[in-house]
């Protein structure tokens, strides 16, 4: 019997043992070895470099930006291990008596209040385990928290756990978030930004100081205060730190201002080194990208899109919620605690309204919207821009307590701030800025927000170019025995077929103007005459000049090719215009100018190479006709600029797209605008009223950016007459040489091409008659910009 019971005793030890060895080959099955958790170095990230040399972006596999523990201040790591882990220095990795708190605590509320995870037990899941909530996970977790504890120093597993831990915003680890919420680097970070980011962690949805002020603050109090109950400082310090303001950055703007720039490098060396370099070769790559002008790209294609966006309509609140007006008052925000810059766009929630002001509710600060920030809102609109009903001025016809709606901070107030009525821009744009003499990528922005959508449309699109195209059939025409001086008439035209009908071309002001000069024709962007001259020439020959000047095609082989029928993308059309600035030399863009190895050898070196692809005298009287669009035609908002600028408007059919494409001798910039779904802009949203104030806003920023050393000179440089040009003493009517008894004016002639002989009454007399038989004599120079294209 004794004998049995021993046997048994025996039996029952070895089935335990041997269920207590499958568990624990169970819980370590999927668990990284110690080997790869001590020796967990973030793979080599490529940085690239803005062309002064500061960093702008890093391609790598782990997200956020991983920086050292001696970069971060001490108040943080005390702030973190005071509110996530007050045992921190003392435990082995799991905290025994949090867990029995925890449970206690849990007990006497009937629910789940409080976590008993140790900070290296957080970055046990964070790092290496997955985020289901299972018991064996969490065995796992605590399995894992050993293993860290026994094999890593505690500052080697708070950097790690600093640099992995999300803080809300699309920001993982501290670095980012100090980026993404104060515009600054963690090293930089004060006693109160720290609390704030630390309380963060527990519920980044929750405490995020941009969706509830009052709920940020509160825990950034309970922080603060734990780090004095810890004896980490003094009630002074925690006072002190509390009432300090918040100077959130309010938009990710600065963070997200190159990604289109980055995107796009980012594919050339993807396609050039190939994945693995790319992300974990340690590359240094040290691009063409100014900051400067890409921010007032990003800004001014912004601006512009707002402003179009309003001009269709109000499309109505983003959202509603059920509200209790008492306690969202009782728990605002003091503004005093956070600083909005004037201008910042921000999500906001009505409280009351009444017919001439609302009280709104942004970043959980209280203030007024004035019916006199909301008169855009004239009309309710569909998210295909169709009408639904006219707004009648009263702000309680289209917003009621509890819609969400976006605002700008329009000025900071006395007592309370004041809000304008906004809302994001379905219509979508792009801006590209060349720099003239390297053919340098200065700027891409390839859409509204990149985190909204990253195609690239800067690169990517391919949208018909319309009038835009028209100064490249000018050009080959001055390549092919034309002036600007030379007459075309216009007048109505009719191309016969059977097979798809009868085609009318016809000016956008639905007028003909008779005998018309080619460079009165591009300044106002005729039409007939761009195609009779085109006719004159041949398809061919302009397809041709096209392609010398960069331009991929394909290229329709027929008349319509002169009203711009041909898909381009917005970088391919800029290119093409720098030829004209060059004086005729082609330069490819480059956005990357060396790349170096993580050992410091460079692997390319990107030399700009010119070339000759059309005369510098053919390339120059393009350019002076693309002057006078700027002085007198569709590009007359360049004037703006107050200097030397050469330019062309672009729109297509039913509005669907909006062009200007200029340069001045320094900087060659294009803008394009229209939707996805390639829908109408809205009537009369040209490329004159849609793209070019866009530009002007850019280049007005842009050229400020200039080095110091062009700056002096930059306002009055004009562009230079290469020799083999001549002028003349032309009438304006006939564009045959003046005499007495005509007007004159100076025009710019190839030599040898200076028009032979001298207008003639009878001569002149028969063109004035053609157009006083037309209507319309002289009335084309009286058109507005905004309505010719």
């Amino acid at each position: 019997m004794k004998s049995f019971i021993i046997k048994s005793i025996l039996l029952a030890l070895v089935v335990i043992i041997g269920v207590l060895i499958g568990a624990q080959t169970a819980l370590i099955r999927g668990v990284p070895r110690i080997e790869e958790i001590k020796g967990f170095v973030p793979a080599a990230s490529t940085r690239i470099y803005a062309d002064d040399d500061t960093l702008i972006g890093e391609f790598k596999v782990e997200k956020g930006v991983y920086v050292k523990i001696d970069r971060i201040p001490e108040h943080l790591l005390k702030a973190v291990v005071a509110v996530e882990d007050s045992r921190f220095w003392h435990h082995k990795g799991v905290d025994y008596l949090a867990i029995i708190r925890a449970v206690l605590k849990d007990i006497l509320a009937g629910r789940i209040k409080e976590g008993a995870s140790t900070i290296t037990q957080q970055l046990a899941k964070v790092v290496f385990l997955s985020p289901e909530k299972t018991v064996i996970r969490k065995l796992k977790e605590a399995t894992l928290a050993y293993r860290l504890e026994k094999n890593l120093t505690k500052g080697e597993i708070l950097e790690l756990y600093l640099n992995k831990i999300y803080f809300g915003r699309g920001a993982y680890g501290v670095e980012m978030a100090a980026r993404s919420h104060f515009g600054k680097s963690v090293s930089e970070v004060t006693l109160a930004e720290a609390a704030l980011l630390c309380g963060l962690i527990k519920a980044p949805s929750r405490y995020t100081p941009y969706n509830n002020l009052d709920m940020a603050k509160k825990r950034q109090l309970i922080v603060l205060t734990r780090m004095k109950e810890e004896g980490y400082i003094t009630q002074e310090q925690v006072d002190e730190a509390y009432q300090q303001p918040l100077y959130l950055t309010s938009v990710r703007q600065e963070q997200y201002t190159n990604n289109y720039f980055l995107e796009y490098v980012r594919k050339y060396l993807e396609d050039t080194y190939g994945a693995e370099a790319v992300y974990k070769g340690g590359l240094k790559v040290y691009t063409t990208l100014n900051k400067k002008m890409q921010l007032a790209a990003v800004n001014a294609l912004k601006e512009g899109l707002l402003a179009l966006d309003k001009r269709q309509g109000f499309r109505g609140p983003i959202g509603h919620k059920d509200i209790n007006l008492q306690e969202e008052l009782a728990k605002q925000g003091s503004f005093d605690k956070v600083v909005m810059r004037e201008g910042d766009i921000l999500t906001a929630t009505v409280l009351t309204v009444s017919s001439n002001q609302a009280t709104v509710k942004a970043m959980g600060i209280v203030g007024q919207l004035f019916l006199e920030d909301a008169q855009w809102a004239d009309r309710l609109i569909d998210p295909k821009g169709r009408l639904i009903r006219r707004l009648r001025y009263n702000l309680s016809t289209f917003l009621r307590p509890g819609d969400v709606i976006k605002v700008r901070l329009k000025e900071r107030g006395v007592i309370r701030p004041v809000f304008a009525l906004e809302q994001d821009p379905l219509v979508q744009g792009a801006v590209v800025a060349i720099e003239t003499s390297t053919g340098y990528i200065r700027a891409i922005v390839g859409g509204y927000d990149f985190n909204e959508s990253e195609f690239n449309r800067a690169v990517s699109a391919r949208r018909q170019a319309g009038s835009a195209f028209k100064p490249i059939v000018y050009a080959a025409a001055m390549d092919n025995g034309f002036t600007p001086a030379s007459v075309i008439t216009d007048e109505p035209l009719v191309y016969e077929s059977e097979k798809y009908g009868d085609w009318k071309p016809g000016n956008y002001d639905n007028k003909f103007h008779g005998a018309t000069r080619l460079r009165e024709g591009l300044t106002y962007s005729r039409n007939i005459i761009t195609i009779k001259l085109l006719e004159e020439i041949g398809v061919n020959k302009v397809a041709r000049f096209a392609g010398s000047l960069g331009m991929e095609g394909p290229f329709p082989r027929n008349l319509t090719l002169g009203l711009g029928s041909l898909s381009v993308s917005p970088l391919e059309l800029t290119s093409a215009f720098g030829v004209f600035a060059r004086g005729g030399i082609k330069i490819p863009p480059i956005s990357v100018k060396y790349v170096a190895d993580s050992e410091g050898n460079v692997l390319e070196n990107n030399v700009p190479q010119g070339q000759n692809v059309i005369s510098p005298q053919t390339a120059f009287l393009a350019t002076s006709m693309l002057e006078d669009v700027v002085k007198y035609g569709t590009g007359k908002r360049a004037k703006a600029l107050n200097r030397p600028a050469a330019g062309k408007t672009g729109t297509t059919n039913d509005y669907k797209d909006a062009w200007f494409i200029g340069y001045t001798p320094e900087l060659i910039a294009g803008v394009w605008v229209g939707f996805d779904d390639m829908r109408t802009l809205g009537h009369g949203e040209t490329g004159a009223r849609a793209a070019s104030p866009i530009w002007v806003s850019f280049m007005d920023q842009a050229l400020s950016a200039i080095s110091p050393y062009d700056s002096g000179d930059a306002e009055k440089r004009a562009f230079p007459v290469p020799d083999g040009i001549v002028t003349a003493v032309i009438d304006p009517v006939t564009g045959l040489l003046a005499t007495n008894a005509t007007d004159k004016m100076v025009e710019f002639f190839k030599e040898g091409t200076v028009p032979a002989i001298h207008a003639t009454d009878i001569y002149r007399s028969m063109i004035l008659k053609q157009k006083e038989e037309l209507g319309i004599l002289n009335k084309g120079k009286d058109l507005e910009g905004d309505s010719i294209d």
